[in-house]
């Protein structure tokens, strides 16, 4: 919905104060979303994982809607391993975890094995669902392998983010391929970047993928023509997923599929 590269100066609709992202959180709600992945910013506009902030706008959220708040802890790919945690401190309902490193445009998103058992290890202490972001094929393996660990336990959810330069490209093949290698049971959603990511979600649907959509992702409803928020493209979505009878998801109803307790 905000991610930590997408600037106002590239999308003038992107919501930057906990105030602005709970309201926005409650149109994509409105329009069919059950999940609010979230990253915040300062007020400035720029990427952080501070803990207050998150806690500001997580509350904000709360008091207009009953949707999930999945945080980031990928944060940007520049921040310590210590900053990326801050929000699990608040233990939240989900978060992301990212299974491996991976070459991100012109950087490196680094996370070592060992990180990542300290990542799951934290969400495990503090009863935070994880969402597996999948880059490449190879950080299947490394989710399940937290699983042998007995650091990560069923039900499994994955995202597989696709078109990132540097990791697995977009393509009706690689999700396949992805879907076809989970664990059977798991569920899945996709995030396809930039103008990857209509073509994707068109595809996930009638495949029995969930779909996660944004300015996080993509800035564009269609080319060269801005997106006005994160709810217009949620709605696009939905219509897709109504036409081909996948009704979508309350939050309570993802909660049950997920495995997520419903939180008072």
């Amino acid at each position: 919905m905000v991610g930590a590269e997408t600037m106002p100066s590239d999308q003038p609709n992107l919501p930057i104060t906990p105030e602005q992202i709970a309201d926005a959180a409650k149109a994509c709600r409105d329009a069919g979303a059950s999940i609010c992945h979230l990253h915040v910013r300062t007020d400035d506009a720029r990427p952080t994982q501070d803990k207050e902030r998150f806690r500001e706008t997580i509350e904000a959220i709360r008091e207009k809607t009953d949707i999930i708040v999945q945080v980031s802890t990928g944060g940007a790919v520049w921040m310590t391993p210590e900053e990326r945690l801050q929000p699990i401190e608040l233990a939240p309902e989900m978060a992301t975890l990212t299974c491996g490193t991976v070459n991100f445009g012109k950087e490196v998103f680094w996370n070592s094995p060992e990180l990542l058992e300290r990542f799951a290890s934290e969400f495990q202490k503090r009863g935070v669902r994880p969402e597996f972001e999948i880059f490449d094929s190879g950080m299947i393996a490394n989710a399940m392998n937290l699983a042998k660990l007995g650091l990560v336990e069923p039900p499994f959810h994955f995202d597989f983010v696709l078109g990132v330069p540097g990791a697995l490209p977009a393509s009706a093949k690689n999700l396949l391929f992805l879907m076809e290698s989970i664990p059977a049971g798991a569920s899945w959603s996709v995030a396809g970047i930039g103008r990857h990511q209509l073509p994707m979600a068109a595809l996930a649907i009638p495949l029995g993928g969930h779909v996660r959509v944004g300015f996080e992702d993509n800035i564009y409803y269609r080319k060269g023509e801005l997106a006005i928020s994160n709810a217009q493209l949620v709605e696009r979505v939905a219509r897709i997923a109504a036409e081909l009878d996948r009704p979508v998801a309350t939050p309570d109803e993802a909660r049950a599929l997920l495995g997520i307790p419903r939180k008072a």
